[in-house]
């Protein structure tokens, strides 16, 4: 699977909610690195994250756009309440093994009528 379909796959699996499935994409030692809060190593930390932000959020990814180049990916996207953010993914072994994500993580808070965490304001 090119890192362009792994992403396809990504965001089928994510606008399904599938924790298990999305965390069985990463690598047993991937890093995820969500530029809002501090990267985490491996894929059951990964797995706790997702399982942690689905069931707090109701989330939907909208694809803008799916670059690829070489073992990277990059994927643009919004939501539908018009948040918007980007993330970078490096593939090895037909697996994830590297993301970085860009988003506006208060945005997301008050867009999902959540509160703000405390330690957020800090």
């Amino acid at each position: 699977m090119s890192p362009k379909q792994l992403v396809q796959e990504w965001v089928a699996r994510f606008n399904r909610a599938d924790v298990d499935g999305l965390a069985a994409l990463y690598a047993v030692d991937a890093v995820n690195h969500q530029v809002v809060m501090e990267p985490l190593h491996g894929r059951e930390a990964i797995r706790a994250m997702f399982a942690a932000e689905f069931g707090r959020a109701r989330m939907t990814c909208i694809v803008e756009h799916i670059f690829e180049d070489g073992d990277w990916a990059i994927l643009e996207w919004r939501d539908p309440t018009g948040l918007r953010g980007c993330g970078l993914f490096r593939v090895a072994g037909g697996e994830i093994a590297f993301q970085r994500g860009y988003f506006d993580q208060l945005a997301f808070f008050r867009l999902q009528g959540l509160p703000v965490p405390e330690r957020y304001l800090e």
